[in-house]
Parts: C-alpha cells; sequence; structure tokens
C-alpha cells in the first residue's frame, strides 16, 4: 500500500498557492537581501540575475542577455530574492507507525507518521515551488541521504515532487547526527531547513543541527510523532520490540509507570524545545492527529514561518 497515493485536490492548491516560506534570518551566501515581499513580479526595480531553470516563466528571461552569452538568465526584481529551501525528511523504520494499515479508513491513514511527513514535506515544496524558490527535497536514511529531489523551480515540478514523495518507504535506522552533518557539508546552496522527523536518535541530533546552521540555514525542526507514542493505550505484562534495532525490553506497565511515561516524553519535549529556543531554531510539536493541512495553513503562520 502506498504511503501516499493522492495529489492535492484544486481547493487545497489554491490555499497553498497564496503561501510564502518566511526567512526571519537573513543568511551570508543563501539569501542576497531581506525577502521585504511575499508577492512576485510586481516590482519594477531590477535587483539581479539567475540562471534559468525549467519551469520558469519564459516572459522572465532576458533576451538581450541571452543573445550576448547565448544562455539563458532569468531577472530578479526587488521583491524576489532568491530563496533556497531544503526540506529533510527521516525515512527510518520508528517513522512507519499509526494509523496505515490494512483496512484503515482515511482518518486513520493520516495518523501515520511517514504519511504525515509526506504531507507535509509535499505541502511546503509546493509552496516554494510555487513561489519561486529553488527546492531541494531529502530523504534521510543511515548516516546520510538516500534519494534527492531537486534542485528545482516552478510549478512545473509539482507532480514530480509528489511522485518522488510517493515512492519513499521508511525502513531501517538513521543516524540523525550524521545525516544532518553530511547534509550540511553537501548542500551548496544554504538557506531554509525544515527537518521533518520523530528525533528518535540515540545518537542524538544536536550536533546536526548546529552543522546545518553553522553553514548558514535557518533551521525549522517539525516533531512528528503518533498520539499512541504519547499516550499508549497498553497495560499489563508486555514485551516491546525496538523496531529499528529489534532490541527486546520486558516491563510491566500499570497506570503509575503510565503516568510517569507521560511526564517523561513531555520533559524529553519540552528539553527540545528549550534547546530550540537558545538556538534560534524553530520547534514545531506535531501530533498526526492534527491534520496537515490545518498545521500548515494555520499553526506554521501561526508561527510565522509561513504568511
Amino acid at each position: 500500500m502506498p504511503y501516499m497515493s493522492i495529489l492535492f485536490d484544486e481547493s487545497t492548491l489554491r490555499k497553498l498557492d497564496r503561501l510564502a516560506l518566511v526567512a526571519s534570518q537573513v543568511r551570508a551566501g543563501a539569501i542576497k537581501g531581506e525577502r521585504r515581499s511575499t508577492k512576485r513580479g510586481t516590482s519594477i526595480e531590477f535587483a539581479d540575475y539567475r540562471n534559468y531553470t525549467r519551469g520558469d516563466d519564459l516572459r522572465r528571461v532576458d533576451w538581450n542577455v541571452y543573445a550576448r552569452l547565448e544562455r539563458p538568465f532569468v531577472k530578479l526584481l526587488e521583491e524576489e530574492e532568491d530563496l533556497a529551501v531544503h526540506v529533510l525528511v527521516d525515512a527510518s523504520r520508528s517513522m512507519d507507525y499509526g494509523g496505515l494499515v490494512d483496512g484503515a479508513d482515511d482518518d486513520e491513514a493520516e495518523r501515520h507518521k511517514f504519511r504525515h511527513a509526506q504531507h507535509l514535506a509535499a505541502a511546503l515544496g509546493y509552496i516554494a515551488l510555487a513561489a519561486g524558490d529553488r527546492l531541494t527535497v531529502n530523504i534521510l536514511q543511515g548516516a546520510q541521504t538516500t534519494a534527492q529531489f531537486g534542485p528545482a523551480r516552478g510549478r512545473g515540478f509539482t507532480l514530480r515532487l509528489l511522485s518522488f514523495l510517493q515512492t519513499q518507504t521508511p525502513t531501517g535506522t538513521t543516524e540523525l547526527d550524521a545525516a544532518l552533518r553530511h547534509y550540511a557539508l553537501i548542500a551548496k546552496r544554504p538557506g531554509l531547513a525544515f527537518l521533518i522527523s520523530d528525533l528518535f536518535a540515540p545518537a542524538g541530533f544536536h550536533d546536526g543541527l548546529a552543522q546545518l546552521q553553522g553553514r548558514g540555514y535557518e533551521v525549522s525542526v517539525l516533531h512528528v510523532l503518533a498520539p499512541e507514542e504519547l499516550d499508549p493505550p497498553l497495560a499489563g505484562d508486555l514485551r516491546l520490540i525496538d523496531v529499528e534495532t529489534s532490541t527486546p525490553q520486558d516491563i510491566t506497565l500499570d497506570g503509575g509507570l503510565r503516568d510517569l511515561y507521560r511526564q517523561r516524553v513531555q520533559q524529553w519535549r519540552d528539553e527540545i524545545d528549550a534547546y530550540c529556543r537558545k538556538r534560534r531554531i524553530n520547534y514545531v510539536p506535531v501530533t498526526t492527529d492534527v491534520a496537515w493541512d490545518e498545521l500548515v495553513l494555520y499553526q506554521l503562520r501561526k508561527r510565522g514561518l509561513i504568511k
């Protein structure tokens, strides 16, 4: 069963079309200046050129430059600084959890963590493409990226983006720290970086986030958990199996231990939030019982990540 087998409907696309990703921190080498407006093509003041990319509006090509250099360049106006957007999706096996089971209805299926991550990545990617930003989407598995979409620019790449995400499946482990450090070293254009992950990383992830920031990225973390991971509907004598390492753990789960578990999970999330605040990283706790479009259209806008 595919993890994402539907495209956005026309109503959803119209809503996403009106949005733009916000760069609140100007990073050297990533953005030429403050993005003063989310509108494209309304200013008549020339700012710069960039290389033509498939999907760009041909009306924006400077044909005089093309005649001289025999290479197409697109004019950037004052309000159109070229923003690089990086979406990093954790595809470890721990993301293969939630409502995606045979016979599950649509609402239950949407609670699957990786399906939720796919939709979030698709929505952020579409917003970037529609706004003319330079989009790259990477799948994180093991100690590096295992699949990449882009760099791409323009709405013409929407179907390719959705097809790319649909073919991905969560498997194995992700050494999140190592994968983030690897990406920070190989990626050529710093900009906005959105990490979508459950952050189940025994070796941590703090150094990887710091490495991204050190390379000039403005980082946002979308921390995806299923409701059952916050409050497990379990009781009695149990043997729990780690889905990534197959390590067993025998426990007896009663009301007191469940309360302690809930407290520990909340403490963990609070510690991540405090770390991110200190580092000026945008931290967004996500539970899959909240629809992905509500998260994008309302919560991310409220936090100032989208407008």
